[in-house]
């Protein structure tokens, strides 16, 4: 097939179009680089350096299918400010739409987000069927887009599949998480172990979990990616379906820093502190509604992913 990827040149669109390519798909990336990087994009990929309300111009009845990863994807920062994060996510994608209708693509993957059921209602593994009820801007504006994505499919037939993911981590085929400024827990726990940083913070013990710590759903970015190719596949005509994609458990914020220190060798010295304001004791996803409409599972186990995140830093230390 002949796919276009926005956001192609970021994290998580770099390693997909890598699978893509492997795959044999033609792909061409469509990223303005304002967060992603050039060198992030595999090579056989045709890089398009633009924002994706300029879809228009890239697209062209040839492509058979869209996979959309271009957003803004920082809570915080929505908060403060979040007219970009309307202007981008549902704009930007209010465009591409329009320009997939006028050429008549009509498949679409969509880089969804576990932000958008706002605070759980309980402890167990949220289900696809759980309230959606974004507590920011950033949760908002990907809901917005799926309820999009729902009209679009009714009214014109495109064939959509919002996928909703809690904690990606991991590095695959040279491509891993680079990110400015890095908000992620594995990251930031491998610059500590790497020596750039002076430890690490525990932001919260008093949570009513095992060992105190805020527990989190953690993905390994290749079984992530491999989620995408399978619901490409299942992208029908004049239907928007939604997927939680997670590991189906979940790892307290001790049982990742403990797998850093195994893993890297190093001691990884941590402080402990306050809660965030808003952050849930758990947050985990039910991933039954993918094993069984995907043919989808992770694979990879937590230190399996810390390590390719330590293999993939250190590479880049080495190169630079």
């Amino acid at each position: 097939m002949k796919l276009l990827v926005t956001g192609g040149a970021g994290y998580i669109g770099s390693v997909v179009t890598a699978l893509l390519l492997e795959a044999g798909h033609g792909v061409t990336v469509l990223d303005s680089l304002s967060t992603g990087h050039r060198d992030a994009v595999p090579p056989g990929a045709t890089l398009v350096e633009g924002d994706v309300h300029g879809a228009a111009d890239v697209l062209d009845p040839s492509f058979d299918a869209v996979l959309h990863f271009a957003a803004r994807s920082l809570v915080g920062e929505s908060v403060q400010d979040p007219g970009p994060y309307w202007a981008n996510n549902v704009g930007g994608t209010l465009a591409l739409l329009e320009a997939m209708r006028s050429n008549g693509v009509n498949r679409l993957v969509f880089s969804s987000t576990a932000a958008t059921y706002g605070d759980p209602p309980s402890e167990a593994p949220l289900r696809e069927s759980d309230p959606a009820v974004p507590t920011n801007p950033y949760g908002a504006s990907k809901l917005a887009v799926d309820h999009l994505l729902s009209g679009w499919a009714r009214a014109h037939g495109l064939g959509a599949v919002s996928l909703r993911y809690f904690n990606v981590a991991g590095a695959h085929l040279g491509f891993g998480e680079r990110h400015d400024p890095e908000t992620h827990l594995v990251p930031n726990l491998l610059r500590v172990a790497a020596g750039r940083a002076p430890h690490a913070s525990v932001l919260g013990t008093d949570y009513p979990t095992g060992d105190g710590t805020a527990v989190r759903d953690y993905l390994h970015v290749a079984d992530l990616a491999e989620a995408h190719l399978r619901a490409l596949e299942r992208a029908e005509p004049g239907s928007h379906r939604v997927y939680n994609l997670g590991s189906g458990g979940g790892y307290s914020v001790r049982e990742v820093l403990a797998a850093v220190r195994r893993v890297t060798g190093h001691p990884v010295p941590a402080v402990d502190g306050p809660r965030r304001a808003g952050d849930p004791a758990v947050l985990v996803a039910a991933n039954a509604l993918a094993r069984r409409e995907l043919g989808w599972k992770p694979v990879r186990t937590l230190d399996r992913t810390v390590a390719d995140a330590w293999a993939f830093a250190r590479g880049r230390e080495a190169g630079a």
